[in-house]
């Protein structure tokens, strides 16, 4: 057993690191799972049932893909607010930037991706799509950032091949066009993580920087740019990971909530976000407004940014409507944002990336002035939990 990985892991959070706060409010938005398909709609629902397999037991078992109202549903949303310089906020889009094509993989057991710049796979209609997304970039309600291709480990899905109860379970669902729903299969892992391999999971750096370099090739494609922020699918991210994103021009790593942590520089030159709001009403039964407020009062209380996570789910329509109850929640949620903080700002990652580095960030009438306060802590105390 290789016990170096650990040791270095425990040598890091040793290390102080340099943290940041800030001295008015500031808010962003994270999100997840743009592009990625799932259940293939009403049709996609018929064909599990023929199969003998009944979809609802949790929400994701109804997580299909965006749709170019959905997408445009939001931006609208967006556009209908501004922070105290005039701008609206801004979601942080993580991408997946290709689906696997589930016909050749029923058919035939290979893993081949089709990338969102040349459409989606057989049996999916969402027309518009795109431009949707490049509509609302163009409007600065929407940033893309970088998530992954396959959002599940292709070698744990490559293994399970070798295991007649799961390969039929993947079959079933290829069959039916869906790549998998995770939580009927943790097997399945994330992209650079492999939960039944070995101590470290994490899968090795050279694979690691090709998936990474792929990744990066097929987002450039799609928005004619790169990306400068990314986050990890299921927030499993290691040292391999955040030093092939910074090879490839990243400068922010999004990570998880469960801590209440302060941005900070970590590796690789890597600024370090964390969640503190967990903006979910469609997954989250115990989901509250008053709660996501409070959170964020607390953020702001301790100088750190309310860094909202909301799934792309919460937007989705057509096979259960979640997008309608979210975004009455979200109107909300900034309505009250604006009318209790007159120096509130909306920032996009980037724009705290700079403001931390040259202590301004670009507004719309030109640049605007930040404080920000440094400190140094130990690494050990800014660890978030996997989720």
């Amino acid at each position: 057993m290789n016990l170096w990985p650990k040791m270095l892991s425990r040598l890091r959070n040793l290390l102080p690191v340099r943290t940041f706060q800030f001295d008015c409010p500031l808010v962003l938005f994270q999100s997840d799972d743009w592009g990625r398909a799932g259940l293939q709609d009403h049709n996609g629902l018929e064909k599990f049932r023929s199969a003998g397999i009944s979809l609802g037991e949790r929400p994701y078992d109804f997580y299909t893909l965006e749709t170019a109202n959905d997408v445009h549903s939001l931006s609208q949303l967006l556009k209908g607010h501004r922070d105290s310089v005039g701008r609206p906020p801004t979601f942080e889009m993580n991408f997946i930037v290709a689906n696997l094509d589930c016909g050749q993989a029923a058919e035939q057991g290979q893993l081949s991706f089709l990338p969102l710049s040349e459409g989606l796979p057989r049996g999916w209609s969402r027309p518009g799509l795109i431009d949707a997304y490049r509509t609302g970039i163009s409007d600065g309600v929407f940033t893309p950032a970088l998530h992954g291709t396959s959002h599940f480990c292709r070698r744990a899905v490559a293994r399970a091949a070798a295991d007649d109860e799961r390969r039929a379970l993947l079959r079933t669902f290829w069959a039916a066009g869906t790549p998998y729903i995770y939580w009927r299969m943790p097997w399945i892992g994330y992209e650079y993580w492999d939960p039944e391999t070995s101590d470290e999971q994490f899968l090795p750096e050279p694979t690691q920087k090709e998936f990474i370099g792929q990744t990066v090739g097929a987002f450039a494609k799609l928005f004619s740019s790169l990306p400068r922020s990314a986050c990890a699918p299921g927030y499993r991210a290691d040292s391999n990971t955040h030093r092939g994103w910074s090879m490839h021009g990243i400068r922010i790593a999004q990570n998880g909530p469960g801590t209440f942590a302060p941005p900070y520089m970590g590796e690789h030159d890597l600024l370090n976000l964390s969640r503190t709001v967990e903006f979910e009403p469609a997954t989250d039964a115990a989901f509250s407004l008053e709660n996501c407020l409070a959170q964020a009062q607390s953020c702001f209380a301790a100088g750190i940014p309310a860094i909202v996570s909301a799934h792309s789910i919460n937007f989705h329509s057509t096979v259960k409507d979640f997008r309608s109850k979210t975004l009455g929640f979200m109107d909300q949620f900034l309505n009250a944002l604006e009318s209790k903080y007159s120096d509130l700002l909306y920032l996009r990652d980037g724009d705290l990336y700079d403001a931390i580095h040259k202590g301004t960030f670009e507004g719309p009438d030109g640049m605007v002035r930040l404080n920000v306060k440094q400190k140094k802590i130990l690494r050990s105390s800014l660890v978030a939990r996997n989720s």
